[in-house]
């Protein structure tokens, strides 16, 4: 045994491996924390990187929120706790590169679409409802870009955006429906194109072929998996598709989202990090809101507490009108069933959706919707049996749910 073995500052224990010198573990261990410190503090500034990205890709509104405050007195109360009215537009702006090969940017937009969104507090639901954009409807005294007020007047829904942007809309709405409207969410074209792409494309069924050369869409029969530019072919089309009409536009837009919720769901993309950031940044970079959503953190506790609503329960429908009397060109409400509706979205009550009954052949190309009440409610509530205490029923109208989008 060597006379140096088990003695502090010796060679080691015999017949074992040499320890090394207390100074080389020393610095052993220098050397392995300074590089566990570098990729902590390179992990948090790469996350720190891309949080500042996305926060910053958002377009906050501030003029909105400035007009609505100042007609705050005049705005319904939000009658129930917890639960969200948003009012999702899209823009037909033509301002902007990727918007510009759409056509000529005149200095006037419109709201080409616009869904009031309706989420309660237990988020067990969802219901997404269309406002036709040729409804006529009583649109109040606006802010116009050029800072001259507008008069209040009977126009069709559409103008209120041209006239006052965003919160001309929303005072639109909230008139129409009595409902409050919490937030809200701005998409141009490019912005739509661009989140569909980060999903992947969407997949549809198509039952016969579309071509449409104004929307830039030719498409054969079948299934198919729609990209950006096809995309947002499919949910502009309109007057060479189907019977022509915006009734036939906004149904396709209904089946585009729910096909668009199941593509999201059934990826995992909300509980994916690596699905989930493309869509967050194709999301914030095109989207223009009010304050109280003008950062990730907001959008991201918004998309968690939706996360889990099950296809079944997330409904799309319209609100419930028939040709404007004055012009079959132009809508108008039926009633009492759109009171109803409202009723029920403002006091975070139940509804359902039934498939709409087949209609009769119309006339292709001609731009005029079909005849008749649509989205009414069935007719919306059969009277509940006996007397006594028994709960009301359960309005149903006429729309579809997320699940029922599918190829079959």
């Amino acid at each position: 045994m060597s006379d140096s073995a088990g003695i502090p500052g010796g060679t080691g224990v015999a017949g074992g491996s040499p320890k090394p010198p207390r100074s080389r573990r020393r610095r052993l261990l220098r050397w392995v924390g300074l590089v566990l410190v570098v990729l902590v503090l390179g992990g948090t500034a790469a996350g720190w990187w891309l949080y500042s990205k996305l926060d910053g890709n958002i377009t906050e509104d501030t003029s909105a929120a400035a007009e609505l405050e100042r007609y705050e007195r005049e705005r319904p109360t939000h009658l129930a706790d917890g639960s969200q009215n948003i009012l999702v537009i899209g823009s037909d702006s033509r301002s902007g590169k990727e918007n510009a090969r759409y056509g000529q940017d005149q200095g006037t937009q419109r709201s080409d679409t616009a869904i009031l969104l309706h989420l309660p507090a237990d988020r067990k639901s969802a219901t997404a409802v269309s406002i036709p954009r040729d409804l006529m409807t009583r649109i109040p005294s606006c802010l116009t870009p050029g800072g001259s007020r507008t008069s209040e007047q009977l126009a069709q829904f559409n103008w209120a955006f041209q006239w006052g942007g965003a919160a001309c809309t929303i005072r639109t709405v909230e008139k129409l429906t009595g409902i409050r409207i919490d937030h809200h969410m701005v998409v141009d074209f490019g912005g739509f194109k661009k989140m569909v792409e980060a999903v992947g494309g969407v997949e549809v069924c198509l039952k016969q072929p579309m071509n449409d050369p104004e929307a830039r869409l030719k498409l054969p029969a079948g299934r198919q998996t729609l990209r950006g530019e096809q995309a947002l072919g499919f949910v502009r089309a309109r007057y060479s598709l189907g019977n022509g009409s915006d009734t036939d536009r906004m149904a396709r837009q209904q089946q585009f989202l729910g096909s668009l919720v199941k593509k999201v769901q059934s990826n995992g993309v909300l509980l994916n990090p690596a699905r989930l950031y493309p869509l967050l940044d194709a999301a914030t970079s095109s989207v223009t809101t009010d304050p109280g959503l003008a950062s990730l953190r907001d959008l991201y506790e918004l998309a968690r507490s939706v996360r889990g609503i099950p296809t079944d329960q997330v409904r799309f429908l319209t609100v419930p009108r028939r040709p404007y009397a004055a012009n079959p060109n132009r809508d108008e409400l039926v009633q009492p069933e759109a009171s109803r509706l409202f009723a029920q979205l403002r006091a975070d009550q139940p509804l359902t959706v039934t498939p709409p009954k087949p209609a009769a052949p119309q006339p292709t190309g001609t731009g005029r919707r079909p005849g008749g009440a649509q989205g009414s409610a069935d007719e919306a509530s059969p009277s509940p049996s006996g007397t006594g205490t028994a709960p009301a029923p359960v309005p149903t109208f006429t729309g579809t749910t997320a699940d029922t989008a599918e190829c079959r």
